[in-house]
């Protein structure tokens, strides 16, 4: 194992003790099978990614990861990609099937391996009670394809599923201090091209929002990204208080606001930030510097309430009281904010009465919004690490709405 293993070998040993955890109920020190788990089965996803640091785009090929707490974890893969996961996974035991072969049976060679078929008879039937109380419990990957799944569920006909995510999303939900680096990168990348947009004044009026967007897109690279986050949004005038809008073919005009959310990523981590603009030298609507002020100090407000302990839900009431106070209440209709990890969105999410206390570590966005249709909306948006007494932004550019 070479030391860019070490990171993943750790977490892979996590998993591990978790699913040794779970076997005892801590109430009666008893197995408990509701509880227990006795395999996590990974695919192609982030999940695995975190665990191995080995990035696979999903195929119709099966390429699944088992980890258990009693054998050294496994990889299942096709023979093309057999070199490449021993190389670069911290994984020792890569077993292979060819194109043509069964891959149904080198699976159920693993779980025989693995001590996963117990309660199957040879004919490969459920030997156990009728509702598979005898078998295994597995967790399988929350993205795995319909295929896998039905895969597992005939080579295991006893057991009982469930989803990886009882397991890795408490893991992954405090970033250690490599992936807060890679996250803060990514963010000034970001940072760097709001900077630019700020300079570029006159020259956006009259591009559509197609074309700002793939500027946008070109300057993340420039500016040290890989690709995007997640499909850039240019919401000008009107189209700005759909939250999800993604860009089209309006043309930007001196005075819209324009919702600008964007990210790049580094390292496969992304950034996500949202700031509302005006270009041109043209007066923004009526009301709209009133909005963007209350949706900044409730930004502001947010932030403030981070650190250790409080809850997501306290996160969310801070921004909200504000932006209710105001009179606007109706029009915050998402919630403050979302985690960010190997996935955009991930745990915690900071939702109205969200109880997930809050740990050094954690990283999410703070974003509240307002939205009046068919006129404007605004939005701010930062992502937030919290630390052992608050919380620091890895976003540090102006949040004011003028590019002049």
């Amino acid at each position: 194992m070479n030391d860019t293993d070490a990171p993943h070998a750790r977490r892979i040993d996590a998993v591990r003790d978790r699913l040794r955890d779970s076997e005892c109920d801590p109430r009666d020190g008893e197995a408990t099978r509701e509880r227990a788990a006795d395999a996590v089965v990974l695919f192609p996803s982030t999940n695995l990614r975190y665990l191995t640091g080995h990035s696979e785009h999903p195929s119709e090929r099966h390429f699944l990861l088992f980890v258990t707490a009693g054998h050294d974890p496994v990889f299942l893969v096709p023979e093309l990609s057999g070199e490449q996961v021993r190389t670069g996974t911290p994984v020792d035991d890569v077993r292979t099937w060819a194109d043509d072969d069964d891959p149904t049976a080198a699976l159920s060679a693993v779980a025989d391996d693995l001590g996963l078929r117990r309660g199957v008879d040879d004919r490969g039937d459920s030997a156990g009670d009728a509702d598979g109380g005898d078998g295994p419990r597995v967790l399988v990957d929350d993205t795995m394809h319909a295929r896998f799944t039905q895969d597992l569920r005939e080579v295991l006909p006893g057991a009982t599923f469930g989803l990886a995510s009882e397991v890795l999303a408490d893991l992954r939900v405090t970033k250690d201090d490599a992936e807060v680096a890679a996250l803060r990168r990514a963010g000034e990348a970001a940072d760097a091209v709001i900077r630019e947009l700020r300079t570029d004044g006159d020259d956006v009026v009259g591009m559509t929002e197609a074309e700002l967007a793939r500027h946008v897109e070109d300057r993340l690279v420039a500016n040290g990204g890989t690709g995007v986050s997640f499909e850039t949004i240019v919401g000008s005038g009107p189209n700005g208080a759909m939250p999800h809008h993604t860009h089209g073919d309006r043309t930007v005009r001196a005075g819209d606001p324009v919702v600008l959310d964007f990210g790049t990523r580094v390292d496969g981590y992304p950034s996500d930030q949202t700031r509302t603009l005006v270009f041109g030298d043209e007066s923004p609507p009526d009301g709209f510097r009133e909005v963007h002020r209350v949706v900044r100090e409730a930004q502001d407000a947010a932030v403030e309430a981070v650190e250790p302990g409080v809850t997501t839900g306290e996160v969310d009431a801070a921004a909200r009281e504000v932006i209710e106070d105001a009179g606007y209440g109706e029009e915050f209709v998402h919630r403050t904010g979302h985690g960010v990890g190997l996935d955009v969105h991930e745990e915690p999410y900071v939702v109205a009465g969200g109880e997930r206390e809050l740990e050094p570590g954690m990283v999410f966005s703070v974003e509240p919004g307002i939205y009046l249709s068919g006129e404007f909306g605004v939005r701010i948006e930062d992502l937030v690490v919290v630390t052992d007494d608050g919380c620091v932004r890895l976003n540090r550019t102006d949040r004011d709405w003028r590019t002049a």
